[in-house]
């Protein structure tokens, strides 16, 4: 009898235990399995609903485990953020604030951001920032914008005033610093400074541009070293040896966004559009029957070359949104549709059974110098490693979609 009542008691015990763990795990099912993706919906919805949809929380994109203050995460809300502009959906807006609010403290300090690194990486994701301080007015947002500011303010400059790309890269600029860094500061000068700091913004494309500029083929260095110091430097010009789709990718689109804030007065503005013209041109001689890019742009013939998802989505947005804003001819909507063409029948080869899409051939990161070392060769870019739905490339693709309502 003892025993039979000891028997019931343990029974009722396990069971208790089950129903809770079961309730735990029911708890703590994303709720983002409730997102459906219409086989209907356009591109820049479905790539958006696919990352929420696989990536619970904001700060979880590029399969992040904790939160942290990241270019990538810029990059991506800030097309969201643009895709609920012209498609407003208030699980836009959480998903973007969501993350804002998880990294900006109340004296508005940034979780994960160290100041004194002076990685200009780090400033991109402040673009999540004007908008949510507009419509709250919240003093820590605007303290998060001033601390940003207060980087570009103190940011190492090659000696041509340049800003480096890191403190720990001296005297170097490379082409993804200024998507990083002048976007942001382009919109910060015109909100809070009356745009007096515009012809610094202008300074650092004509730096990149004067320096970086390849004669031959128009198109432009991933990286140049003032000192001709690094090993991958060369000696004379200081620039790294290949071109590079992506860095030119965020050259471009770096031109788009900052002109956004330049009037068509201001003196800077039709340089800045000359520019864009000059790297669209050289970029369109590249451009595959496909309609996309390779990993390393000028050769395409060349064994373990391949067409490159993200530097080809960011082609693809700022030849549209350049033509759309008339900085470009019109020829360049046309190379765009080609390259998003190339972008969903080419490297979006499957779609999930919940509606998700893939966009492949990806490359996950590349740079130079650094440890281990990277010496910017051919074999060095075309041997990095590819991920699926790389938020580098995700990003473009959503605001090329949108450009092209596609």
């Amino acid at each position: 009898m003892k025993n039979n009542k000891q028997q019931s008691f343990i029974s009722v015990i396990v069971m208790c235990f089950m129903v809770f763990t079961s309730c735990k795990m029911v708890s703590q099912e994303p709720a983002n399995k409730e997102i459906i993706i219409s086989k209907n919906a356009k591109w820049s919805d479905k790539m958006a609903l696919t990352l929420m949809k696989r990536h619970e929380k904001s700060y979880m994109i590029d399969d992040s485990k904790a939160p942290k203050w990241d270019y990538v995460h810029g990059l991506v809300l800030h097309a969201i953020e643009e895709l609920n502009k012209v498609n407003p959906d208030p699980r836009y807006v959480a998903y973007v604030r969501d993350y804002v609010d998880t990294l900006v403290q109340e004296d508005g300090t940034i979780k994960t951001y160290e100041l004194d690194k002076y990685n200009i990486d780090m400033v991109v994701a402040g673009r999540l920032l004007f908008a949510i301080y507009e419509t709250s007015k919240e003093e820590k947002y605007l303290k998060a914008l001033q601390l940003l500011r207060k980087q570009l303010t103190e940011q190492p400059r090659t000696n041509s005033g340049g800003f480096w790309h890191k403190q720990i890269y001296p005297n170097q600029m490379w082409l993804d610093g200024l998507y990083m860094g002048e976007p942001f500061y382009a919109q910060y000068t015109v909100t809070f400074e009356d745009g007096k700091n515009l012809v610094d913004v202008a300074k650092q494309f004509e730096q990149i541009q004067l320096h970086a500029t390849d004669p031959k083929t128009g198109l432009l260095y991933h990286g140049w070293d003032e000192s001709k110091a690094m090993p991958w430097a060369d000696k004379v010009t200081g620039n790294s040896p290949n071109f590079w789709s992506r860095a030119l990718g965020w050259y471009a689109m770096a031109l788009v966004d900052a002109l956004d804030y330049f009037p068509k007065d201001h003196p800077k503005q039709k340089e800045l559009v000359k520019y864009l013209n000059n790297v669209s041109e050289a970029l369109a001689k590249y451009q595959d029957k496909s309609g996309l890019w390779y990993q390393v742009t000028d050769k395409g013939g060349k064994e373990g070359n391949y067409l490159e998802a993200s530097g080809s989505s960011m082609f693809a947005y700022a030849f549209a949104k350049g033509a759309n804003k008339g900085y470009l001819p019109s020829k360049y909507k046309k190379l765009a549709n080609k390259a998003f063409d190339g972008l969903t029948t080419k490297l979006i080869t499957k779609v999930d059974a919940d509606g998700g899409i893939t966009l492949t051939q990806a490359c996950q990161v590349a740079g130079l110098g650094g440890k281990p070392y990277r010496d910017g060769s051919y074999e060095y870019y075309v041997n990095e490693r590819k991920k699926d739905n790389d938020p580098k490339a995700t990003g473009p693709f959503i605001l090329a979609a949108l450009e092209l309502n596609r």
